[in-house]
Parts: structure tokens; C-alpha cells; sequence
């Protein structure tokens, strides 16, 4: 488990290489993980981001955090859904996120409630913040898109953006990540993420919908340039 030294690693990234890891079979069932110490070494990262990260894996079912013991590996691999995660172009994660994220939109208009939207408007917040910080704009924006997911009460519709998630953090996704990610085009996702939770506050569902469709071609746009420098 080693961090690329020139990079800085978020909780999301680190969760993301250790859940490969895990994926993979470097790391077995049962396993325990290095000290929070020797992880903080491992990427280069401050102690609470190694604990959010284990927190994120913890919530995803891969690890188990025992009080006094340590943490260890509770995710047994499934070869197939690996292989799907491994194996998926960052347009396909596309496809699949148009397929998914307009109606999850309508869902959220329909079952959120006020303190998600308050959790929502803090992400907002965060990501306003990072227009020149494209790891943590891209933490934020993940943790965005899954609550939106978790207005929905669907823990289906949540484990497939969970799914989603897991793409994104593969090497296909990181590279593009850094090729698309400047100021401008950051600036641009966080006016629509605004507008998306504008709209699904005032319970306003095509609406929502349509502006997570212009949100995800704006996207789409952008890794297809990037694909053909």
C-alpha cells in the first residue's frame, strides 16, 4: 500500500486504495490493517484523514474497527462486481450515471427532508471552497452525490452509487480527474450542484432532474476532450 508521493491523498483516495487493496485480495478477510500511524506514514496523510478514510471503508461494510484491537478486513471479494468496477471507462461511468441520477433527483424531491438538505448545503459549501484544491473538491462532490442518493430511503439505488464510487477511484478516473479538474470547470459544477439542491428543496422534481442532466453532460463534455489530448 503505497501513496504516490506527488499527489495529495484525501480520505476518499485513501479509502479508494485501500478498498483496492482489499478488492484485489492483498488484503484478506480477516486481515488487520497497519496502525493509523503507519497508514499516516503509508500516504503521506494526517491522522484524522486516515480515521475519515477507515470511517468511509467501516460504513461500506469492507472493515471493522474493534476498540482496543484494531481494524481489520471484514469484506470477502466478489469477482464479478470487481471485475465490473476494474474494468469500467470513465464514459461508461457516465452512461451509468445519466442512467441513475436524473430520477434519483426526483426521488430525493419526494422523500428528503430538511436535515438533508442542511447536510447537502454544507457540501455546497465545502466545494465552493475548493476551486483550487481538486482532491478535496472531488471528496466533496462525491460525498455530495451520495446524499442526494440517501434522500431517496433506497439502500439499493445508495449501494449502486456506492458502486459509482468505486469506479471513480480507479487509476482511469484519477488521471482524468487530473486532466479536467481546473478552477473553471469546478466553478461550473458547484453553480449546478447549487442549482440541483435549490430545486430539490423547493420540491421541484423535473426540474431537479434536468439540471443533473446538464450537470453530468457538462461531465461528459469534459472527460471526452480530455480523452482525445
Amino acid at each position: 500500500m503505497n501513496a504516490l508521493a506527488d499527489q495529495k491523498l484525501g480520505a476518499a483516495d485513501i479509502a479508494a486504495l485501500i478498498r483496492r487493496e482489499i478488492s484485489k485480495g492483498s488484503l484478506q478477510l480477516h486481515d488487520r490493517l497497519p496502525p493509523e500511524r503507519v497508514l499516516s506514514e503509508t500516504y503521506g496523510a494526517a491522522r484524522g484523514t486516515i480515521r475519515k478514510a477507515l470511517t468511509h471503508l467501516e460504513k461500506e461494510g469492507f472493515v471493522e474497527t474493534r476498540a482496543g484491537s484494531g481494524t481489520y478486513v471484514v469484506h470477502k471479494p466478489d469477482e464479478t462486481s470487481t471485475n465490473a468496477i476494474r474494468n469500467a471507462t470513465p464514459l461508461e461511468l457516465m452512461d451509468t450515471r445519466f442512467a441513475l441520477e436524473p430520477h434519483i433527483c426526483r426521488l430525493a424531491v419526494l422523500h428528503g427532508r430538511h436535515a438533508d438538505f442542511d447536510r447537502m448545503e454544507d457540501l455546497c459549501n465545502r466545494m465552493e471552497e475548493c476551486l483550487d484544491d481538486p482532491v478535496a473538491f472531488s471528496e466533496a462532490d462525491t460525498d455530495f452525490h451520495r446524499a442526494l442518493a440517501e434522500c431517496t430511503r433506497n439502500g439499493l439505488l445508495i449501494w449502486i452509487l456506492d458502486q459509482i464510487a468505486n469506479v471513480r477511484s480507479e487509476d482511469d478516473w484519477t488521471r482524468m480527474r487530473h486532466l479536467t479538474l481546473d478552477s473553471r470547470t469546478i466553478g461550473i459544477y458547484n453553480v449546478q450542484h447549487r442549482q440541483i439542491l435549490n430545486a430539490v428543496r423547493t420540491r421541484e422534481p423535473e426540474r431537479a432532474a434536468n439540471i443533473m442532466k446538464e450537470h453530468l453532460e457538462t461531465a461528459r463534455l469534459s472527460l471526452t476532450r480530455a480523452s482525445e489530448t
